[in-house]
């Protein structure tokens, strides 16, 4: 065996940018295709597809041309598309947004194909790399088992490198954009120096100048977007943390919270005005469907799965006062962006950063709420473990006696599938469920409000407590609340309606299906 340790970096370095690749080109897609299993699937067979194709390739070019000039060359060509697959995608990701605007299924189907093959070139290049190696490391057949284990293995180690330097630190620090670029300039910088004495070190050298042009040009902390939207509002905050890629707009005195460049709102702030004029606002009816009376007052304690930036701990705290909250919020970045920019300093509140279904099971066993709140979204999906019967029996136990769950759910004006299922899983362990529509215009997704009561109780409560609002309280609360009961209902849903279970709950699947049946609508 020839021992270069060179080529054993390279082997070494192409398998974490392999990896790092594959774990960046996620943050690239899930603006556009959410974050989901199906999006997961295919990078990773397409990652797969990429080096089986790359493996084949890389055996037939070292045979044909088993020097080490041929292979740099090929490595160079991978780094620069690495480099180029954020900047050639954003076109390609504005198809993808506009095409999910339009409901354009095609044009949907196709972005999705053309962001995923922006990595087939640079991966099949990138697979070349082992077999190519292990040709150029062959120097007697009795040691090529020996020798291809331990280049191999040497690939798998930097597999394992890029696993988690993209995730731990790599995007928290620089972003999305700049992990690519840190990545093909590092496989360049190993071809450099490897190639330092031949004739063709200007390559690489060329490369890494090309990326590196491209990096200073583009720099940190682009927009993935840029301005898509003319009428999207003046950029306050844009950042990516360790979960999400984040923007706070503006229009005049009123600011929006998006999370990962989707259509959805996670948090609004009108400083003008009382009530956020969205499904939040439905959060609040939740505590009168108990018996009358009943309104939260003193001692009254709220656990908020799905904090954001404080948009439903602020109604709560400006319509009943200073009750108890704990928000829970996954993303710390986020609950700092809620203090700075959407006023989320209110005394009663303690934000955690945490699981939510983690920290609720993580609480001592005599910790009770009056209201546990479900605002855990990533459009259009609801995480699957926040909507199990598992889940919603350790809400159960942490609820009062009195106790009463609420779960912010998505749908469209004719497609309840999801809150028909989770109307269905809430059943099995609370003995009343309630739903609140939020009214919309026809034709449009929408949310409902699944409420769900430790006791029995009974639609005619809503009423009740409404007619018995305390004088106290915001005329133009009243007003809603006196509205919006003609949106509520007991939930009932149909016989084939699924219960989820922490072992099968195919939250995704039924997204789909409703995503699917709006955008064929006739």
């Amino acid at each position: 065996m020839r021992r270069n340790p060179s080529l054993y970096w390279l082997v070494f370095t192409s398998g974490a940018v392999t990896l790092g690749m594959e774990l960046s080109a996620s943050r690239l897609i899930e603006p556009a295709f959410g974050n989901n299993q199906i999006v997961w699937a295919a990078l990773i067979g397409l990652i797969l597809l990429c080096l089986a194709v790359g493996a084949w390739l890389g055996g037939r070019l070292a045979d044909r041309y088993p020097r080490r000039r041929e292979l740099d060359l090929v490595l160079t060509l991978a780094a620069v598309g690495v480099a180029l697959a954020p900047a050639l995608s954003r076109p390609v990701l504005r198809l993808a947004v506009t095409g999910m605007a339009a409901l354009d299924v095609g044009l949907l189907a196709a972005a999705l194909l053309a962001v995923l093959l922006l990595f087939s070139i640079p991966g099949i290049l990138l697979g070349t790399a082992s077999p190519w190696a292990l040709r150029l490391s062959m120097h007697s057949v009795d040691q090529s088992g020996h020798t291809a284990g331990r280049l191999y293995a040497i690939s798998t180690a930097g597999s394992l490198v890029g696993t988690f330097l993209p995730v731990l630190w790599l995007i928290p620090a620089f972003g999305t954009r700049w992990t690519f670029y840190l990545l093909a300039l590092s496989l360049l910088a190993v071809i450099s120096l490897g190639s330092l004495r031949a004739r063709h070190r200007w390559v690489p050298l060329a490369g890494f100048v090309l990326v590196l042009l491209l990096a200073l040009t583009t720099g940190p902390g682009s927009s993935l977007t840029g301005d898509w939207d003319a009428d999207a509002g003046a950029i306050l905050y844009e950042d990516e943390s360790l979960y999400n890629y984040i923007v706070v707009r503006q229009w005049g005195s009123e600011r929006h919270l998006r999370l990962n460049e989707g259509v959805g709102l996670h948090s609004v702030y009108h400083p003008d005005m009382l009530l956020s004029q969205g499904i939040w606002d439905y959060f609040l009816l939740a505590p009168l469907f108990n018996p009358a009376p009943s309104t939260p007052g003193d001692g009254y304690r709220m656990a908020l799965i799905g904090l954001a930036a404080g948009t439903v701990s602020e109604l709560f705290t400006d319509i009943y006062g200073p009750i108890d909250i704990t928000g829970v919020e996954l993303d710390p970045a986020i609950i700092e962006v809620g203090r700075r920019y959407f006023a989320m300093n209110q005394p009663n509140l303690t934000a955690v950063a945490a699981d939510g279904r983690a920290w609720l099971a993580g609480q001592p066993p005599e910790t009770r709420f009056d209201l546990i709140a479900v605002d855990a979204y990533r459009p259009p999906y609801i995480p699957f473990h926040l909507t199990t019967v598992e889940f919603f029996d350790l809400a159960r136990q942490r609820l009062s006696e009195d106790g009463i769950l609420a779960v912010n759910v998505g749908r469209t004006s004719t497609n309840f599938a999801l809150v028909d299922a989770l109307a269905a899983t809430a059943s099995q362990v609370f003995p009343s469920v309630y739903v609140v529509d939020e009214p919309g215009p026809p034709d449009t997704t929408g949310n409902s409000l699944l409420v769900a009561t430790v006791q029995p109780t009974q639609l005619a409560n809503l009423s009740a407590n409404i007619a018995q609002l305390p004088a106290r309280l915001p005329a133009e609360f009243v007003q809603f609340a006196t509205d919006a009961q003609a949106y509520a209902r007991p939930a009932a849903p149909g016989p084939d309606a699924p219960v989820f279970t922490d072992d099968r709950a195919p939250v995704e699947r039924i997204v789909h299906s409703i995503v699917l049946d709006y955008l064929l609508r006739p």
